[in-house]
Formats: structure tokens, sequence, C-alpha cells
């Protein structure tokens, strides 16, 4: 896609607006960012003194931890099918 044809989305995380432009649909988009903003809160009610900065630092920190886990057993689960064509 050009940079004309990406989808501009305003969304707000945390009580802060932002524009994402992307390849994505905004209904792609609005999702993610719906998704970021509750596992902020989430994240936020279980330990109300952090500052923002830091809330977002341990948000990533999340999202990465669960990303890698869902790689890893992707990884498995393909293994297991080729074990099984074999």
């Amino acid at each position: 896609m050009s940079n004309s044809q990406k989808s501009r989305t305003t969304v707000d995380i945390y009580g802060q607006q932002y524009v994402i432009v992307g390849d994505e649909s905004s209904s792609h988009i609005r999702l993610v960012a719906s998704l970021v903003d509750d596992k902020m809160r989430e994240i936020s009610s279980r330990n109300p003194s952090l500052d923002v900065s830091k809330l977002a630092v341990l948000t990533a920190v999340n999202a990465v931890n669960d990303y890698i886990k869902i790689k890893d057993q992707l990884e498995r689960l393909k293994a297991e099918l080729i074990k099984e064509k074999d």
C-alpha cells in the first residue's frame, strides 16, 4: 500500500488520543488500541502508584511476553504437524 492508501485512525489509549497510520483496517487498529488500553488499566489497577511511563513499559513487557509464548506454542504445533505427516 502506498502512503495515500494507509488508514488513519484516531484512538484513545489510557486517556490520550493517538492518530495511528497503518496498512490495517481502522477496525483492526481500534481493536489493538482497545486491547492496549484494557491491559494498561488492568496493570494500573494492580499498581496504582505507577507513573504513565512505567505503566506503558510494563504493558509492553506483558504484550511481548504473551507474543513470545504464543509464538513458541505455534512453533511446537508446527513441529507436531510435521511429525504427524512423516
